[in-house]
């Protein structure tokens, strides 16, 4: 009872010590200071970068790479995680298209090293996962020219994406779109190690490069299916 007493009549700033330090017996420094650190980058960026827009909730790891050249051009919903070395890139564009060129919907979960390289309009709608290292891309470098090195020919025209709710991107995948658009329906699966370069329907299971549908959701019989 004296224990609480003595609890009760401690300062807002003692209260919060000896939070951290019950929470430092239980686990690693370094995790505490990361934790801290990428808390503390996600104000800073929400307060100073131009976003389009920037919702509540949201964890961007202290090691992502945005411009802020390109924040307005973003878009990021709420409860948003971007780990690790994320990079958002916005590629250079004469004449963009109105509104975002990267939309991140509310609570999708992005894994480390993931890239997202838009020129026209990269699209993922609420509820997203991806594991580590996929490429999502909506343009290719151009290479008509072959007196030009490639690196100085820029991009091409390039397409547009829009990867519908709920999917789940797997390990070092790539969506690729060169021209037109490419949709990926809602709650598709992407195998690992799998290219995209077309549009799929929903409750689709992706595997291959190039990825085909290996099994599809059959609404009548309510279970996954094979696809032969």
């Amino acid at each position: 009872m004296l224990d609480h007493q003595e609890r009760s009549k401690s300062s807002p700033g003692e209260q919060l010590s000896m939070h951290f330090w019950k929470t430092l017996r239980h686990e690693d420094l370094g995790a505490i200071v990361h934790r801290i650190r990428t808390k503390l980058h996600t104000r800073w960026l929400g307060s100073k970068y131009p976003f389009l827009e920037f919702g509540s909730g949201n964890t961007i790891d202290f090691r992502c790479q945005i411009r802020r050249s390109s924040a307005s051009r973003i878009s990021i919903g709420d409860d948003v995680y971007l780990g690790p070395d994320v990079w958002l890139n916005i590629a250079p564009n004469e004449n963009p298209p109105s509104g975002p060129a990267i939309i991140v919907g509310s609570h999708c979960e992005i894994g480390r090293r993931n890239s997202i390289s838009a020129k026209n309009r990269i699209e993922l709608e609420e509820s997203i996962i991806t594991a580590p290292s996929v490429f999502i891309t909506d343009h290719p470098h151009e290479y008509s020219d072959v007196d030009t090195p490639i690196l100085a020919q820029g991009v091409s025209e390039g397409g547009r994406i829009r990867i519908e709710k709920g999917c789940w991107l797997g390990v070092n995948s790539v969506i690729y779109c060169g021209q037109g658009e490419l949709v990926l329906g809602r709650n598709s699966v992407v195998g690992a190690n799998s290219v995209v370069t077309k549009s799929f329907p929903p409750y689709s299971v992706l595997a291959g490069n190039p990825a085909r549908v290996i099994k599809r959701y059959d609404p009548g019989l309510k279970t996954w299916v094979k696809v032969d």
